[in-house]
């Protein structure tokens, strides 16, 4: 808690100085002018050089080669067995392993330098006592030290899984085109395909979940030689005038109701996330979207996959004030980032992915916080395995090494249970690092959006004229190929398939390696939502439908005849009671 006051007490002079310059600046023009304006939010530092490789960078393939002990001492977990994981691959990329092999990783070092040992995608650290068992048929399999199932690897079916700590189940399916898709019970599922705009590696993720689509684009980038990874791309931008809006304090703080009273979710968290009483800028504003986002996903998908425990787990560590400042001010810097792209954009230049990307955070020499977009299980200092999910919040204070595929973050805030601790040191892989980038710019365009629709109603301030422009969109957003028609069932055929590949490569394992191989002490899996319908939403339903189908809403809008209700990914406009517009 000292760091973290400290932190606090640094950034809160800051902002202050900050905060006292700005303000006396509103003023002056108020006094002058007796107009409403903005002042564009300042562009960020130059982007980072590329980094080169490394002597031991890994292989275009994804392998990665023996670690490097030339400037940091090799203090993590360990694979004994260097067939552990997904079996080693040749020039070709055939597999090479011709028998079954049963590795286990160990903990005889210190654990408080970067891991080398990795999972079978070879870029998360493996936990302690992990025993990882490669088969004949190029299938892999991995087991907890409770004997449970964590991953499984089926080669022929391109189909990887990973059996989280909280019970959720994660697919990721390559497929022979070169396009992927990953599933989850509870969540939106995705197709990811690859195509190139200007020159640029650009990838299109087509979401399906509940009867409805969105599209989110990423640009490509190598972040050095072998490792990859994809920067979020707003698919629109807006003007100057709104963004200087959206970044500089309003004039004076606005009270705003959420309407969260009766949501289920609201008061399940409700001794974690505290919202702000009073707004003074739309950046805390956004922090409490994002987070309120965020546990409204995370409770859904719970509730949908048939996790949800009676009440909250023990343990909790809730997001004090001092975090959320953190969150906040991380937004802030967000929203400046995404104007300096605006203005690239507008003028036909491409956007910098190291820029856009957490190139920049690595490298800027300034502490930064990730909220986790998902539930995603870790490696802590110790090489324990423990999870975090939507709305927990780490910190970075250090870059890693170079030739490190993983940083290390301390732990903000989390929600009990089988997460991570406050405080604790625990490594996260740099592709899982960018994704939580990804998720918070993305949660930050969802509220930017709904702060330009809801401008000057239920307690916002009214924004300048400036402000009210429409987003253009981005150019390669329009040249993009169209979502598959049959995105929906594709990814429901693979989560069915999910289950038959683990019961498949499980039995392999115990004949070829014997009963222990495939044995599990833990609990099964809790057992697949009933079979039936997706709920859907159509043009001329009623509120009671719509609600009866998904739940109430996370939040309403309330503009008389005319009400918004607001899901998780989903936005449903009401005209006189009836549905007459769903985004």
């Amino acid at each position: 808690m000292n760091r973290i006051a400290t932190i606090w007490k640094h950034r809160f002079g800051l902002l202050a100085i900050v905060s006292l310059a700005l303000s006396a600046t509103a003023l002056s023009a108020q006094s002058t002018t007796n107009k409403k304006t903005t002042t564009p939010p300042p562009k960020p530092a130059a982007a980072p050089p590329a980094r080169p490789a490394p002597s031991n960078a890994p292989h275009p393939g994804g392998s990665s080669g023996p670690a490097s002990t030339a400037n940091h001492p090799a203090t993590g977990p360990t694979i004994s067995n260097t067939t552990a994981g997904h079996p080693a691959t040749g020039p070709s990329g055939s597999p090479t392993t011709t028998r079954s092999t049963t590795s286990t990783v160990g903990s005889g070092r210190p654990a408080n330098a970067p891991n080398v040992a990795h999972s079978m995608n070879n870029t998360r650290p493996v936990p302690r006592g992990v025993q990882q068992t490669s088969l004949r048929s190029g299938n892999t399999l991995a087991r907890r030290p409770n004997g449970g199932i964590r991953d499984v690897h089926d080669e022929r079916r391109g189909i990887n899984i990973h059996n989280g700590l909280n019970g959720s189940r994660h697919i990721s399916v390559e497929r022979a085109d070169h396009s992927r898709i990953y599933a989850e019970r509870g969540r939106p599922g995705y197709i990811q395909r690859g195509y190139v705009y200007r020159g640029h590696d650009f990838e299109r993720r087509a979401y399906f979940y509940h009867g409805r689509s969105y599209n989110r684009f990423y640009r490509g980038y190598e972040y050095r030689p072998g490792l990859r990874l994809s920067i979020y791309a707003p698919y629109h931008y807006y003007g100057v005038g709104f963004y200087g809006w959206a970044y500089n304090p309003w004039y004076s703080p606005i009270y705003y109701q959420w309407g969260w009273a009766g949501n289920p979710w609201y008061g399940y968290y409700g001794g974690y996330f505290t919202p702000y009483p009073s707004y003074a800028n739309a950046s805390f504003w956004l922090t409490d979207y994002i987070i309120s986002q965020d546990l409204a996903a995370e409770y859904q998908a719970q509730q949908e996959a048939r996790l949800l425990a009676a009440a909250p787990p023990a343990g909790a560590a809730q997001l004090t004030p001092e975090v959320k400042q953190m969150i906040a001010d991380e937004v802030r810097g967000q929203i400046a980032l995404e104007n300096a792209e605006a203005q690239q954009n507008a003028g036909g230049q491409d956007t910098d992915p190291a820029s856009s990307s957490i190139a920049r955070l690595l490298s800027d020499g300034h502490p930064h916080v990730f909220i986790a977009g998902g539930s995603l299980d870790l490696v802590d200092a110790s090489g324990a395995e423990c999870a975090v999910s939507d709305g927990d919040a780490l910190e970075l204070t250090s870059p890693p090494p170079a030739d490190s595929p993983v940083a290390q973050l301390i732990v903000l805030a989390s929600k009990g249970g089988n997460e991570c601790h406050r405080s604790d040191s625990v490594n996260v892989a740099l592709t899982d690092l960018q994704e939580m980038q990804n998720h918070m710019r993305e949660r930050i365009d969802q509220g930017l959006e709904e702060l330009q629709a809801k401008q000057g109603q239920s307690g916002l301030p009214a924004a300048p004229p400036s402000a009210m422009g429409k987003p253009v969109d981005a150019a390669f957003a329009q040249q993009a190929p169209p979502p598959e028609a049959n995105g929906a069932a594709d990814i429901n055929q693979q989560l069915a398939a999910a289950d038959q590949s683990q019961q498949e490569v499980v039995a392999q394992a115990q004949k070829e390696a014997g009963p222990s191989a495939g044995a599990t002490d833990a609990p099964p899996p809790p057992p697949p939502a009933p079979a039936g319908p997706p709920p859907t939403v159509a043009l001329g339903q009623t509120i009671d439908q719509v609600t009866a189908a998904f739940g109430q809403p996370t939040s309403v809008i309330d503009l008389g005849v005319k009400k918004v209700y607001n899901y998780p990914g989903m936005k449903v406009t009401f005209k006189s009671g009836k549905v007459s517009d769903v985004q």
